[in-house]
């Protein structure tokens, strides 16, 4: 799930990965490569005659579960496609320059296509120089900025995402008034991934956010689809389980009767939780996150979550490596679903308590296409 990529306006699509992504564990080295498929000298042309096809994987990190669910993903894609695949990724979540390097090191060997979880709009100059070399580009999971820096993106709708979580949230109240603790992903920066699921949550619900570029502009009270709403706080989490603590610390303490947690992803959900735990709220606060791992799922059949919107990362990867390899064989250019600016690898509602017109998914058939697992 990316976390930090400007938007310039609604609907594009993000992660947070969504692990939303801020995983908030320790560095990697700044490069790791690793080869799939038939092998290659670092710097030699991925292109030679009868040479296999080049394609680069890059990653914000290879810390957080999401991306290494990419990469071994796009390993077995890449060896059933007889792709010969680099994988690299930054040292930290908006490391650009390593990414920079890696995207010269793909036009410098030849590569066919790029694959890339951008860490930023700084990245941009250097895929617009890999287009002009011959190389498709491909967004995985977080839009470029603008968007046609990429020639297409694989992501989830984080909107949709949202907007299950929201109904389900609506639904499981029954009527009563809602609390809400609205856990963002920050409070200082607009990137897409925020905004797509903290409105759609919203719109879920029954409530208009106010604005389609910024978070915190709904009205403070009102009704949603069942009945009355207060929002109690907007808290940033950056994406990590230290972050929805403090968040969630910060919402009980402006009001201590929330029921209501939406999550920007897992990892911001399990924080709040410990939260709600230790103020002794757990039982009184419903939580609602967005991610889709095996773990998550595992949240939710314990109860700790209300309910998760997946997303599927591996997905994401390996249908780029199989779309590069096409085109390297002659095949067409892949396309945007239907009606949307970007190609849409899906989302599902999973939760355990059934409510008439939603449609969900039990942890346990949702575990057959987790990830990080």
């Amino acid at each position: 799930m990316d976390m930090a990529s400007p938007i310039s306006g609604k609907r594009r699509p993000s992660r947070t990965g969504t692990r939303i992504a801020v995983a908030g564990v320790a560095a990697v080295a700044a490069v790791s490569l690793a080869a799939c498929g038939s092998s290659s000298t670092a710097g030699s042309s991925n292109q030679a005659a009868g040479g296999p096809v080049g394609v680069s994987l890059i990653l914000k990190t290879l810390t957080n579960p999401y991306f290494v669910s990419m990469e071994n993903d796009a390993k077995t894609a890449a060896a059933k496609d007889g792709v010969n695949l680099t994988v690299a990724a930054g040292t930290k979540d908006g490391d650009t320059q390593t990414q920079i390097n890696a995207i010269d090191n793909a036009i410098s060997r030849g590569d066919k296509g790029i694959m890339i979880t951008t860490n930023g709009d700084a990245v941009n100059a250097a895929l617009n120089q890999a287009k002009q070399a011959g190389l498709f580009v491909i967004a995985l999971d977080t839009a470029t900025n603008p968007a046609s820096t990429a020639d297409i993106t694989y992501a989830t709708d984080n909107e949709a995402a949202g907007k299950l979580d929201g109904q389900y949230a609506a639904a499981a109240l029954g009527g009563k008034p809602a609390i809400i603790a609205m856990l963002d992903l920050y409070n200082n920066q607009v990137v897409s991934v925020d905004i797509d699921r903290d409105h759609g949550f919203l719109e879920g619900m029954g409530i208009n956010p106010g604005s389609t570029t910024e978070n915190g502009k709904e009205a403070p009270t009102g009704n949603y689809s069942g009945g009355s709403y207060t929002i109690a706080c907007h808290q940033p989490t950056q994406g990590a389980v230290d972050g929805g603590r403090t968040a969630m610390e910060n919402c009980l303490s402006a009001n201590p009767n929330i029921n209501v947690v939406y999550a920007i992803n897992e990892p911001a959900g399990e924080g709040a939780f410990n939260a709600l735990q230790a103020g002794g709220k757990n039982a009184q606060a419903k939580i609602y996150a967005i991610d889709g791992s095996c773990a998550g799922l595992k949240l939710v059949t314990s109860g700790e979550f209300a309910s998760d919107a997946t997303q599927y990362p591996g997905k994401m990867a390996s249908l780029g490596v199989d779309s590069i390899a096409q085109l390297a064989k002659g095949g067409p250019k892949p396309t945007d679903t239907a009606g949307k600016s970007f190609f849409d690898t899906g989302t599902a509602l999973v939760a355990t308590q059934p409510f008439g017109g939603i449609t969900m998914q039990s942890p346990t058939a949702a575990a057959a296409t987790c990830w990080g697992g």
